[in-house]
């Protein structure tokens, strides 16, 4: 392969890279693309071969490489035949790069801004109900990851700060498959949080506790929390009773 690059021919450079190419030997076609690449500048070929590059580098799952390849090709040659793929497998770098919810979700974000874009400039594309399923499912990892988050601060005894990202996660995702589960958060870490307090912040504390445990039981009258959660609201209702009556 050496020799080849070194030969000085590009058309013999050129189809030996094609030809690897549709034998699917990405790395040696890349090779070879990048090599002869300086020889078609400005030329018919330029964007077809920095495609079959990105394209290559993509197959090869160096990701992160063709991201940065495709985003350059999609801002140089937004006319060319092959945009549209340039600007889907751009997405879908970000989604092969974006890991699980338990990590750090950055990627996850970059990629469904990607594929936003591309299904605001392709929306009737053959491809179209692909990408907007993997939307939705990168959506819901962002969902998974703010209720992790929240609930890690309920498992530390960070009740507070539990309470407001639970709160949060509910706002930023009203139909969350977790909601059952960080509806039943909220009252625990709100009974936690005012059974924990000092006395001068035990009433106010227990009131809002109440507030959630009666938002839970109307939307969820049958759920199997409720008992563990009667008996929460009914230390709540003894205390707020008791302190009644102390300050008669």
């Amino acid at each position: 392969m050496n020799a080849l690059l070194k030969s000085g021919q590009p058309e013999l450079i050129y189809s030996k890279a094609l030809e690897y190419y549709q034998k699917e030997k990405w790395q040696r076609a890349s090779t070879l693309f990048e090599g002869v690449q300086h020889y078609y500048t400005g030329s018919s070929r330029e964007d077809s071969i920095s495609f079959f590059n990105a394209r290559c580098k993509y197959k090869n799952r160096d990701f992160d490489t063709a991201s940065t390849l495709l985003d350059d090709f999609r801002r140089k040659f937004g006319r060319s035949v092959f945009i549209e793929d340039a600007e889907g497998m751009y997405a879908l770098c970000f989604y092969q790069m974006a890991p699980g919810p338990t990590r750090d979700q950055t990627m996850t974000g970059r990629a469904i801004i990607a594929i936003s874009e591309f299904l605001s400039h392709y929306p009737q594309s053959e491809r179209a109900e692909t990408f907007r399923e993997i939307n939705r499912e990168l959506n819901e990892r962002l969902n998974d990851k703010a209720y992790l988050n929240a609930y890690t601060y309920y498992k530390i005894g960070k009740y507070k700060s539990a309470i407001f990202a639970l709160k949060n996660a509910l706002k930023e995702y009203p139909d969350s498959k977790h909601r059952e589960e960080i509806m039943y958060l909220i009252v625990s870490a709100s009974q936690k949080l005012a059974h924990n307090s000092v006395a001068s912040k035990q009433a106010d504390r227990y009131l809002s506790m109440l507030d959630s445990y009666y938002s839970f039981v109307a939307e969820y009258p049958n759920s199997g929390y409720i008992r563990e959660l009667e008996r929460m609201a009914t230390e709540a209702k003894n205390y707020l009773d008791s302190n009644n009556k102390d300050n008669r």
